[in-house]
């Protein structure tokens, strides 16, 4: 990964030149040519101006390493952490692990059920290179740096997310970069990935959300090559979405497909009388459209967790066993916590990879992503107008967004420890604490145009991500997990 962006050269280095350079003229005597002959000179004279002059010359120079000492002491930190990355980036094939070594997943125990650890990288420990540094834990500083593309120059991002395009008032959220602590997050090398990826294939599997992250890896790559989409597949979900798409970079070999799929498991919709439908979800069986493809794929995403609200009733062998509060009533089904539903659902979705013959690449988890409605929620009223990141420590975790990562992650540990079939790896991709802190990425009312709506009556966008936007740091990360473990 190029780190070409990092500077080791100190800027004090540049202003102590100026120092100097400023200063010297000062040192030589105004003099005529008449005044300049050595000869001239009265012994006596230059004894005084020697005497004079020593301890002035002795006293600036102290004065400008002590000014050097202090600037150099105030960016020692950045200079290490400079040299630590580019001597990282230096070996031929890097390992930069996204989480600590001694545990592909990380503990919940802290994130999940407290505050947001509210201490910032000025206190964090000493910089460390990138191959022990947790890259899912730090915070957003500003960034002057453009973004990798917009509107006018990525043909892929649908209009609910374009907020460019439909006037989002302030633009201040493309200004900032996710800084983890004690090291840098290089950024996405769109060339290098491509070549990563020759003659491979990735899909994306999942909601809404899913696609938001796909359309924001095509429009990274755009900066090198376009895909062509390749139409295989007609079938079209009965919430009207196509249930698969493919995209194909015929110079790499690279495939990547996106599959409609918001509950990873099977799922009808049984009736439409209660407005958002009920959904009959079979815990134990995964979806085929998508599961069906497994060793199609070196890598799978799976993502999804906003579904799960909508009114279901759960099915384990074909038998109902509970329901979540929206399908009161149905079938006299006991109430069950929601986020139960999503461990259930992933536990099977990565359980149907796990044990596939044939599959001997990597599925990533990607943890729940917030909602940022404030003042209402999305058919009340809510909306999402800040303009700047919330500061960590800021706002305690959702207890809602904490049951659902805890579910995620629990879901996982419990797949790697019973699975006994070696190839296929599992892995989290955890952007829950990064994207917490961005209520100000949102489209809002800026993903259509004015009077328009995103999807029926839902007006206000504080759900998915404005691209280009914080979204895209899902495919720096991405492509840093699968870069560690090639």
């Amino acid at each position: 990964m190029s780190t070409s962006y990092l500077h080791t050269t100190h800027p004090a280095a540049s202003v102590h030149l100026f120092f100097f350079r400023s200063m010297r003229p000062s040192l030589l005597p105004k003099a005529s040519h008449s005044t300049m002959k050595l000869h001239n000179i009265n012994p006596s004279s230059r004894k005084i101006s020697v005497a004079v002059a020593t301890p002035v010359l002795v006293l600036l120079a102290f004065a400008v390493f002590s000014l050097y000492d202090i600037n150099f002491a105030d960016s020692y930190q950045y200079i290490r952490r400079a040299s630590s990355a580019s001597s990282s980036s230096s070996t031929t094939t890097p390992s930069l692990a996204t989480t600590p070594s001694s545990s592909t997943v990380p503990d919940t125990s802290s994130s999940s059920s407290s505050p947001i650890n509210s201490s910032s990288s000025s206190t964090s420990p000493a910089a460390t290179t990138v191959e022990a540094c947790d890259l899912t834990r730090g915070q957003w500083v500003p960034d002057d740096v453009a973004p990798y593309y917009t509107n006018l120059t990525c043909p892929f991002i649908d209009d609910l997310q374009n907020c460019i395009k439909f006037g989002k008032p302030s633009l201040e959220f493309l200004r900032w970069r996710w800084q983890p602590d004690g090291c840098d997050l290089p950024r996405f090398d769109a060339a290098r990935f491509l070549e990563a990826m020759r003659g491979k294939s990735m899909a994306f599997v999942g909601d809404s959300l899913a696609r938001n992250h796909l359309k924001s890896l095509l429009c990274i790559l755009s900066q090198v090559s376009q895909p062509v989409e390749i139409v295989t597949n007609t079938e079209i979900d009965v919430t009207g979405r196509a249930v698969r798409r493919d995209f194909h970079y015929g110079r790499h070999g690279f495939n990547v497909s996106l599959f409609w799929s918001p509950f990873l498991v099977k799922a009808n919709l049984s009736n439409a009388e209660l407005g958002l439908g009920l959904w009959d979800m079979h815990l134990d069986t995964p979806d085929a459209r998508w599961a069906a493809h497994i060793a199609d794929f070196d890598y799978i995403v799976l993502s999804g967790t906003n579904w799960f609200f909508r009114p279901s009733v759960y099915h384990v062998g074909g038998r109902p066993v509970g329901r979540n509060s929206g399908a009161s009533g149905a079938h006299n089904a006991t109430e069950m916590p929601v986020s139960g539903a999503v461990r259930a659902a992933f536990s099977t979705a990565l359980g149907a990879i796990a044990a596939r013959e044939g599959f001997r690449g990597k599925a990533l988890v990607r943890t729940v992503t917030p909602a940022h409605f404030e003042n209402g929620e999305w058919n009340t009223g809510g909306d999402c107008v800040r303009t700047l990141p919330f500061r960590r420590g800021q706002r305690a975790r959702d207890a809602v967004v904490a049951e659902f990562r805890a579910a995620q992650v629990d879901a996982l540990r419990e797949t790697e420890a019973t699975s006994h079939r070696d190839g296929a790896e599992l892995r989290l991709l955890d952007i829950t604490e990064a994207m917490e802190l961005r209520p100000d990425a949102h489209p809002s009312r800026y993903g259509h145009p004015p009077g328009g709506s995103v999807e029926g009556s839902f007006v206000v966008d504080c759900l998915h991500w404005c691209l280009p936007g914080p979204i895209d740091l899902w495919s720096e990360l991405l492509f840093q997990m699968l870069d560690a473990h090639r």
